[in-house]
């Protein structure tokens, strides 16, 4: 073989050989560090069963559980008398790990105390099924307040809206007994207002009969309506006296412009016709001859 020939074969060979060594030092320094990192485990408390809002963590509700440093979650816990005793403000699912900004501070009272912000109340209204929507009524969702009752000073029954926009905190039934003292179910929807809209939801609720209307949660509009009244119901009107009057097929409807009166066109008309003249006048002569008779008529003009 050329001598040429070995000495660049051995050149190249003494160079990849170099090549080598330092791509492989290089990655070790890299991926050495990271390894060490990877294999670093940390204790996270976890909930082994779901907490609903309102609940207060109990030590049988939570564990803990080795996962990698790295995945470890922002706010979690390491400690369970960290978690335990506090108020759950936003549900929590099994096996998620339990963080700060789902729990309140220890000692701000159970239920929903802790989920009213500052300034605001919570009012329990009792409703069936018609009244909360046939069940369709969540934490979360947003609702109008309707009133049906008797306003002071009429008979008449009106239905108007109280309160709009006004967010569910819970829906459920409460245990209530009867007259007789057995307990009854008594569905109940538990809402967020403020001070002046508590008193007006507890006004309504003792003076007359209330309807929760559902809403869309990204409509934040505030609708201005006049109420509804039996006699706007059946397209009429309450007169004077108290008594019901049916609009009129010729009345005009208060929606609807009034139509312009336009002047009928002037047709002249003909002279009557002259009076006929008089017919004249006829008299008989009656002539009787033993059997026989003869009439003979005689015009007599009316001049004469």
């Amino acid at each position: 073989m050329d001598r040429k020939l070995l000495t660049v074969l051995g050149v190249s060979l003494v160079f990849a050989l170099v090549v080598s060594s330092i791509f492989y030092q290089f990655s070790s320094r890299t991926s050495g560090p990271r390894k060490a990192e990877d294999q670093s485990v940390k204790d996270v408390v976890i909930a082994t069963k779901p907490l609903d809002v309102g609940s207060t963590v109990k030590a049988e509700d939570i564990k803990l559980v080795k996962m990698p440093a790295s995945a470890f979650p922002k706010g979690g816990f390491s400690k369970p008398e960290d978690v335990v005793d506090r108020p759950v403000m936003s549900p929590i699912l099994v096996d998620e790990p339990v963080v700060d900004g789902r729990l309140a501070q220890r000692g701000s009272g159970a239920g929903l105390a802790p989920v009213i912000p500052v300034g605001m109340r919570a009012v329990t209204v009792r409703v069936n099924d018609v009244v909360g929507v046939a069940g369709f009524v969540l934490p979360g969702m947003r609702v109008d307040v309707l009133i049906t009752g008797d306003p002071p000073g009429t008979a008449q029954r009106i239905t108007r809206t109280v309160l709009q926009n006004i967010l569910v905190l819970s829906a459920g039934k409460t245990i209530q007994t009867d007259a007789t003292g057995k307990p009854v179910d008594a569905p109940s929807v538990t809402l967020q207002v403020t001070p002046a809209q508590a008193e007006v939801l507890t006004l309504a609720g003792n003076t007359g009969r209330i309807q929760l209307v559902l809403r869309n949660g990204s409509d934040q509009n505030i609708e201005k309506t006049g109420g509804s009244n039996l006699a706007t119901l059946y397209g009429g009107k309450i007169k004077s006296d108290g008594t019901f009057s049916a609009a009129s097929e010729s009345e005009d409807l208060p929606d609807q412009p009034k139509r312009p009166v336009r002047p009928r066109p002037v047709v002249a008309m003909a002279p009557p016709p002259a009076a006929p003249p008089p017919a004249p006048v006829v008299d008989q002569i009656v002539t009787i001859r033993g059997t026989d008779r003869k009439v003979e008529t005689v015009s007599i003009k009316n001049n004469e």
